[in-house]
């Protein structure tokens, strides 16, 4: 049986990290784990773009114009939403992610899902740095390992 696997190879492309404004005190350490991640895996710091939009909301459709300009090779998508007393929480996360799949599916670019959806603010400062990590950084690698098993499923070499 053969196997396919994507692995943690820096492409020799442009990847870009899309990030909210709002929620910007979470958002920055995501952004900066994102990038760190990236670059520690190889990425040429001269190759990676940040582009900031309003909200979680306003994301994918920022998203789905970096995808079509066939610029990059992937997007990390960051942004936190935090719960509140309203449904607003569901409209805005279950928009977000659904938008988010969808960019991927429509244009075959990868998008790493880096939008935290948290109960607390507490729970935001945890995975954007502290005790659970920083899911920035993990939006970051799982992008590397799809873009290069998209390539292999592609059949374009690697580096």
């Amino acid at each position: 049986m053969s196997h396919i696997e994507g692995h943690l190879r820096a492409p020799d492309c442009e990847i870009v990290i899309a990030a909210t404004r709002f929620n910007e005190l979470i958002v920055n350490p995501l952004i900066d784990g994102a990038r760190d991640a990236l670059i520690r895996h190889g990425v040429d710091p001269a190759r990676i773009t940040a582009v900031r939009c309003p909200g979680a909301f306003e994301l994918p459709l920022t998203c789905q114009s970096l995808a079509r300009s066939g610029r990059y090779a992937g997007i990390v998508a960051l942004g936190c939403v935090i719960r509140g007393a309203t449904a607003h929480f569901e409209y805005v996360s279950g928009a977000a992610a659904q938008g988010l799949v969808r960019v991927s599916m429509d244009t075959a670019i990868p998008v790493a899902f880096g939008v935290l959806t948290v109960d607390t603010l507490d729970q935001a400062f945890e995975r954007a740095g502290s005790k659970a990590g920083n899911k920035g950084a993990e939006a970051a690698l799982a992008l590397l390992e799809q873009i290069d098993l998209q390539r292999q499923i592609a059949g374009v070499q690697g580096e």
